[in-house]
Order: structure tokens, then C-alpha cells, then sequence
């Protein structure tokens, strides 16, 4: 039997990400060598997000790209049904920024280490940070860490984290812990 229990919605969920913007400022200052990349498929809508936050905040825009990181992932050949790529789109160069790689869920850290290998095809970056939305503790293959992190969940591996835009059809902005 699937349970599904409420984790984050709607007010509190623009809290977080107001916070989190607000986490950023605090770093990256007037963020003028610093961009933000989101993870496809699920983390450019948290990166939009974000990016709203930011640029109501600071006054101006901050640069914004798409990063998908299907082909560097270490199951890409493993598995029976080919994977679909999504968009990719860096409108900017990369080399000595500060990258803010930004996820919706980090889970075993796999999809992160496959995207740290897709951004060296835009330069070598001066230094990335990982933000994401929420933090599945105790699911770690590997030893990633975020930076920023929205909110830590207790999970087993038999479960999951669904993360609902409105941007996607949702009616509401809610994340469930689903298993």
C-alpha cells in the first residue's frame, strides 16, 4: 500500500524559498560573477523559482541556465529502455564563475556527480555550490553535500520524494513523501 504524507506546501514553501534566495545574497553579494544552473528535468522549476526570488530582491536579473546531465549518467548503458534527454541551455560561459547547481531533490547523489561532469562542457568553473529543495537523508551512494538546503526528510529507500509545481500542471505546490 503507496501512503502518501504531506512534507512542504504552499505558504511555507515560498518561505523556504525566500530564505534560501535570501542565503545567497548573504554569499554571492551582488552575484556579478556568479550564475545559477538547474538541474533538468525536475530542478529548473525550483531554479526558477529561486532566480524570481533573486532578481525581486537584488533589482536585476541573474543569469539563469538549464543543464541536462542524462548522457553522463553512470547508468545511462545499464539500463533496458533508452533514457529521453531534456534541454540543455547554458546562455553563458561558465569558466571562473561561481555555478549555484540547483536541484529539486538530492537523493544518492548520482545525478549531482553526473551534472558536475556535464558543466565542463560550458568551462571550468572557479567554484559550485549545490542548493536543493530537499535533502534525502540516509539514501547516499555518494559523498555529495548540499550547500543550501531547503529541508532534510528521514526516508528509507523505499520511498520517495514527489515534488508538485504548478508550472507542471499541479493544481498546488506541495512535496509528498510517498512508500
Amino acid at each position: 500500500m503507496n501512503q502518501q504524507r504531506l512534507v512542504l506546501a504552499s505558504p511555507l514553501l515560498e518561505i523556504v524559498v525566500s530564505r534560501l534566495a535570501q542565503q545567497l545574497i548573504e554569499n554571492h553579494q551582488d552575484f556579478a560573477d556568479t550564475v545559477l544552473l538547474g538541474m533538468q528535468p525536475r530542478g529548473i522549476y525550483f531554479a526558477e523559482r529561486v532566480s524570481r526570488e533573486l532578481s525581486r530582491a537584488l533589482g536585476r536579473e541573474v543569469p539563469l541556465g538549464y543543464l541536462d546531465a542524462t548522457f553522463y549518467r553512470d547508468d545511462f548503458r545499464r539500463r533496458d529502455t533508452p533514457l529521453r534527454p531534456n534541454t540543455t541551455h547554458v546562455p553563458f560561459v561558465i569558466e571562473n564563475k561561481r555555478v549555484i547547481l540547483i536541484d529539486d531533490v538530492l537523493a544518492t547523489g548520482r545525478m549531482v556527480r553526473a551534472a558536475l561532469d556535464a558543466m565542463t562542457a560550458f568551462g571550468r568553473p572557479r567554484k559550485v555550490e549545490l542548493m536543493v529543495l530537499i535533502d534525502r537523508r540516509y539514501n547516499r551512494d555518494l559523498p555529495i553535500k548540499p550547500d543550501y538546503t531547503g529541508m532534510k526528510v528521514n526516508t528509507l529507500e523505499s520511498q520517495r520524494v514527489l515534488v508538485e509545481w504548478t508550472e507542471q500542471g499541479a493544481d498546488a505546490d506541495r512535496i509528498w513523501l510517498v512508500g
